[in-house]
């Protein structure tokens, strides 16, 4: 048996939780499941978003599921999801992008691989608000040591971009794409205008190479990239950002497979993994056993997989994508007219995909 923290998450995630617990769990992996929760429901009971129980849950089995959970826009506490990521130093997200036949999109034979950099940036929360004491510091030392004036009422985000950070993450790119055979490595950076942050960023992208002379290497400016992936996607194979290019360009690569509902993460360190959907909790369709559980249940099978559970995962992934390619028993996102009656619900389609590896 493996031992793995099932986090419930909040709005639609205990649906979608279940949902992939069971998808997994017919694959007879041997998955323990420790249950526990965070987000907005257990805030307002506990007066935590994230309780001590589930840290130490993920900190004691080393791996986790985790549904989505709600981050407040512009007030409220942080991103759990970021408090995560820092505090078990899960460095490297990973964020497939790979097409399946029977979703609507605009293109075929998509299979990209983001990886992105999951603790530095303008991420890292090193923030300065408007009007503050230390802020108004800050900007009265910046003016004196800067040719560029900061005006007095603005905020302030630190962009820190370390040798280190940039050089594990570039070797995690690159042995990933030597792990599962992939054959280019594509560093993405804004290094013609942010010469000290993306140009150390390209500089070390560079000198890792080196090292891996059996994988190609490249680097496209973040701009330009979007428009590659736009244009020409199949120029492209594993991709390794910093952390806020990584996040915009894993929902642009997303949208080349259908969007966020196909759309499976992992952060990994280098002792714990924790594996997510890449889209958020939809609070207004909470328990209405609605919403398309395909990114968790795909969660799942990167979690089989960084386990070494490769049969089941290649299992699983069959029966999810048969399910979709007969777009009979599928939500109401994937079919070709949202407002099909024959449309099911989160469960139901959790209960198809079961039934296919059972057959």
């Amino acid at each position: 048996m493996v031992n793995a923290t099932l986090i419930t998450g909040d709005g639609v995630g205990p649906e979608i939780a279940e949902a992939a617990r069971r998808c997994v769990d017919a694959t007879d992996a041997g998955i323990n499941w420790e249950i526990m929760e965070a987000g907005l429901d257990v805030m307002e009971r506990e007066g935590s978003p994230l309780p001590d129980s589930t840290v130490e849950s993920i900190k004691k089995n080393g791996l986790a599921l985790k549904a989505p959970i709600t981050t407040p826009v512009g007030k409220g506490f942080r991103s759990i999801n970021v408090h995560l990521r820092q505090a078990f130093d899960l460095y490297a997200c990973l964020r497939p992008c790979k097409s399946y036949k029977g979703v609507r999109s605009k293109y075929t034979d998509i299979d990209l691989v983001i990886v992105r950099e999951n603790t530095e940036d303008l991420y890292a929360g090193i923030e300065f608000q408007k009007g503050k004491d230390e802020t108004a510091e800050l900007i009265d030392w910046l003016n004196k040591h800067s040719s560029r004036k900061i005006n007095a009422d603005s905020g302030i985000s630190i962009k820190p971009i370390s040798v280190r950070g940039t050089e594990r993450i570039v070797r995690f790119a690159f042995g990933y794409a030597r792990k599962v055979g992939r054959k280019k490595v594509t560093s993405v950076h804004k290094a013609n205008i942010m010469k000290f942050t993306d140009g150390l960023w390209l500089d070390v992208s560079r000198d890792v190479a080196k090292q891996y002379p059996d994988i190609e290497f490249e680097d496209r400016i973040v701009d330009n990239m979007c428009m590659q992936l736009i244009q020409k996607p199949e120029l492209y194979d594993v991709i390794v950002l910093p952390n806020l290019y990584g996040d915009i360009l894993s929902d642009l690569c997303a949208g080349l497979v259908g969007g966020l509902g196909m759309a499976p993460g992992a952060n990994i360190g280098d002792k714990i993994a924790v594996f997510e959907a890449t889209h958020g909790s939809a609070p207004k369709y909470k328990g209405q056993n609605k919403v398309n559980p395909t990114a968790l249940i795909l969660s799942g099978v990167m979690m089989l997989r960084h386990i070494g559970k490769l049969v089941e995962a290649d299992k699983l992934e069959a029966a999810m994508a048969a399910v979709i390619a007969e777009g009979k028993d599928v939500t109401y996102d994937m079919k070709a007219d949202r407002n099909d009656p024959t449309a099911v619900g989160t469960r139901e389609m959790a209960e198809a995909i079961v039934k296919k590896m059972k057959s």
